[in-house]
């Protein structure tokens, strides 16, 4: 029975914003924020001596053996019993924690501006995280124990990992354990055939698994960053089987690995090629309608595909579903959307345009220092002191498949700060078209993550209120940005929250009418896609058509680049 939510921030942090890691994390708005930290610490020397001096007294508590600081439960960091036992490490961690305290508090004091402080926070935040005493050997008790009972041999494994990352992974702390897992042998694996090709995407339609199919198909638009069979990872996490057993019709693009000599690819070029690809997916299931779905920066491409069919008054579009994705992002979303700068936007647009395109390595660096304690110093601390493998992991896997941008989409992806064309309507043009989502007026599902730090739930329930339809379906997920899509039943702690009314324009109202439903949001999206999916009829015994035949098995060539 629903009930009331009562919504746990605990977990993954909250923070992030939507399209930060395509800004990147450039050294000059670092530098700028905390310049600003010490200009106004200059400007007000009262209020630093005022914190120098509690700093100074928390520290005289420690040497005297009486203070009460101690790191919070929750934080891993600090489990190993010789923090609390052992009087060197004690007084190691609380001299840590009273640095971080005294550094918050001052912050907090500062004249600054919401902007301004967010952005002392999170440079603080990462200096912070980068001086604990556990990144470091001697500071790590657990990391000399392993090395004691190891013989030594721990610290030469660890040594060996960091070499390999250093020569194979781009210099970047490896967070999975590659080698059991290969796309098209253990994932991936959901049979079905790439049915038509382009330079740029591959189109994939999937074996039905039931004798009835629903009339209306189902086309997935997926992000262009990373690959696209995170949708059927392996059987027990795979939408596509969702959609298989409601016997639904399911169609993937599978985006190209784009190189340099793709950077003029842009949002207009792929919104065109979705379009394009929608007159595939009729063509094969003689539907003239086309439910949608997208996630993250798909989302992005699906709502354009959106307002350019509305625009081009092309009515094939039947429903669209849009996942952890946000069209209106601000600064004010989070800490890390606080960097984003008009010099920063730039700065980014410079780069990939001298390449030619933003490369995958760089958006695995940005997306890790977003939470640099749970994707960087956790992995250092595993693979390189403890010289432990890093875990064998599917989504890490998959999330570690990371793909290049093209310098044009990626430029497009980052007007969409200084535009805001979504929020714009009728005003900015973009993809061929005058931008404006209140002539969308579909049936919308608009999902988001509670414990999101890359799109923030509130950013994105902003969505429900651009678009001209009248039934909207906001679902919140009590999970992260990829497990609040990868939802599978099964999980006894997994919940979600809805509301029978219409989104209302302030979340907080929607917060206190939405209840709270025990389980899996995936039964009832499938349920709200059959009900917009057509009439049942015989499934389909080939995949194709004549015009358009089977040409390589599933997951494709572009799986694989």
């Amino acid at each position: 029975m629903a009930k009331k939510p009562k919504i746990e921030l605990s977990g993954e942090p909250e923070g992030g914003a939507a399209l930060s890691p395509l800004v990147g994390l450039a050294s000059e708005i670092l530098l700028g924020a905390l310049g600003a930290r010490l200009r106004e610490a200059a400007a007000n020397p009262a209020k630093t001596v005022k914190h120098v001096t509690a700093f100074n007294q928390d520290v005289m508590k420690i040497m005297t053996g009486k203070s009460d600081l101690a790191p919070s439960g929750k934080d891993k960091r600090f489990a190993d019993p010789a923090w609390s036992f052992n009087p060197f490490y004690r007084a190691g961690v609380q001299y840590y924690l009273a640095v971080q305290k005294s550094t918050q508090a001052w912050i907090d004091d500062l004249e600054f501006d919401e902007l301004e402080r967010n952005r002392a926070r999170f440079v603080s935040a990462m200096i912070m995280d980068a001086l604990s005493p556990t990144n470091t050997l001697a500071g790590n008790p657990s990391a000399i124990k392993r090395a004691i009972d190891s013989g030594g041999l721990s610290l030469m494994k660890g040594l060996k990992n960091a070499y390999n990352d250093i020569v194979h992974n781009d210099a970047i702390v490896s967070q999975v354990d590659k080698r059991p897992f290969t796309v098209g042998e253990n994932l991936a694996i959901s049979p079905g055939q790439v049915i038509w090709r382009t330079e740029m995407m591959e189109l994939i339609q999937y074996a039905p698994t039931t004798d009835k199919v629903h009339g209306v198909p189902l086309l997935t638009v997926p992000p262009q960053i990373n690959k696209a069979y995170i949708n059927d990872l392996t059987p027990t996490k795979s939408v596509v089987q969702l959609q298989l057993a409601a016997g639904l019709q399911p169609f993937l693009i599978s985006w190209r690995n784009p190189q340099a000599e793709h950077g003029h690819w842009g949002l207009e070029d792929y919104v065109d090629a979705v379009i394009e690809a929608i007159g595939v997916v009729c063509a094969i299931t003689g539907s003239d309608k086309v439910n949608l779905a997208g996630a993250c920066s798909g989302g992005i491409t699906l709502a354009t595909i959106l307002s350019k069919m509305a625009a081009m008054e092309d009515h094939r579009a039947n429903s669209a579903t849009l996942m952890v994705c946000v069209l209106q992002p601000e600064a004010t979303d989070s800490e890390v959307g606080a960097l984003v700068s008009k010099n920063g936007i730039e700065l980014a647009r410079q780069r990939s345009a001298k390449k030619g395109i933003l490369d995958g390595a760089s958006l695995s660096r940005a997306f890790a220092w977003l939470r640099p304690n749970d994707l960087v110093w956790n992995y250092v601390i595993n693979n390189y002191l403890h010289g432990e493998d890093p875990p064998a992991f599917d989504i890490l896997y998959w999330n570690n498949d990371s793909t290049n941008l093209p310098a044009k989409l990626h430029s497009d992806y980052l007007d969409f700060y200084e535009t805001q064309p979504f929020a714009n309507a009728g005003k900015v043009e973009l993809a061929g078209h005058t931008v404006d989502l209140k002539k969308v007026d579909m049936d919308l599902f608009i999902l988001a993550g509670v414990t999101d730090h890359i799109t923030p739930w509130k950013a994105c329930y902003r969505s429900t209120q651009l678009f001209g339809s009248k039934n909207i379906e906001f679902v919140l997920s009590q999970s992260g940005h990829i497990q609040a899509i990868l939802n599978p039943p099964g999980n006894p702690k997994a919940k979600f929250y809805r509301s029978d009314k219409k989104p209302p324009a302030d979340v907080d109202k929607w917060l206190g009418q939405a209840e709270e439903v025990a389980g899996s949001w995936w039964p009832f999206w499938a349920e709200w896609l059959k009900q917009r999916a057509g009439p049942l009829k015989d499934a389909p015994k080939a995949l194709g058509n004549k015009q358009y035949p089977p040409i390589e098995a599933a997951p494709g060539s572009y799986a694989h680049g």
